[in-house]
């Protein structure tokens, strides 16, 4: 079973850039000789509307579950190449950091397996039903960091990360949150090229199943950062070392 199997949810229109930096770059580029914001003006930060990108919501897939763990890090112990997840979420309107708000991500592990669906993609493995899921409070600066390890890759799909973000949320005595708003449903993608080396390295090698590329994905659009493709940097000097993952979501609130 694949992602492609399950119908499109409905669309929201959302913002999505490369971060910070690149908008406070993107705006300067884009208006020479703008006068910047004076001191104590109440206008949000200027990585606005001119270096957002529209982009569309994309299918929650056949894999979530719901009332996973409020957590940093869901690796479990889990084999696999670091990869430590900075999402930054902004209010569409105004670009300004939403605080406060839940991100949940969910994906295989390099086996191809989800938790919960064990077998699925063909390899037999414990299945606790809550490794690589979780999620985290954004700060105030909107960024949820999170730990994981580079995703795998399942019959039909390349690879891949679902995130979910919610406001208003409670947090519940087991480590869990109910209740809120889920107002953004997407995927995050990583480059091709980086994943072709992943998979070379051990335990992607041992996956059996043939490795669907994002040209070959029915739901990658190849839109870039506007389709969710994380801005990657290397942790050290070798691929084994892993990799932070970096994108900044705007999302509608209402």
């Amino acid at each position: 079973m694949t992602d492609t199997s399950e119908p499109v949810i409905g669309r929201r229109t959302v913002l999505i850039a490369t971060g910070a930096t690149a908008a406070t770059l993107a705006v300067a580029a884009a208006v020479p000789g703008a006068p910047a914001a004076a001191e104590g003006d109440d206008a949000v930060p200027v990585a606005a509307a001119a270096v957002c990108t529209l982009t569309k919501e994309m299918t929650e897939g056949p894999y979530y579950l719901d009332g996973q763990l409020v957590r940093s890090d869901v690796t479990e112990g889990k084999a696999g190449i670091p990869l430590k997840l900075r999402l930054t979420i902004v209010d569409d309107d105004t670009c300004a950091p939403l605080s406060g708000a839940l991100v949940e991500i969910w994906h295989c592990d390099a086996l191809g397996e989800y938790s919960g669906y064990v077998g699925n993609n063909g390899h037999n493995e414990p299945d606790d039903g809550t490794f690589l899921r979780g999620g985290v409070l954004t700060d105030s600066g909107g960024v949820a960091n999170i730990t994981t390890i580079y995703p795998g890759w399942y019959r039909g799909r390349c690879v891949h990360i679902h995130v979910k973000v919610h406001t208003n949320v409670t947090l519940t005595s087991d480590g869990s949150f109910t209740g809120g708003q889920e107002i953004h449903t997407g995927q995050l993608f990583i480059d091709e090229s980086l994943t072709a080396k992943v998979a070379a390295i051990s335990p992607y090698s041992t996956n059996t199943v043939t490795r669907t590329t994002l040209a070959q994905d029915g739901i990658y659009d190849d839109g870039g950062a506007s389709s969710g493709l994380l801005t990657t940097t290397a942790l050290g000097s070798s691929t084994s070392s892993g990799y932070t993952g970096t994108l900044t979501l705007g999302v509608e609130q209402g």
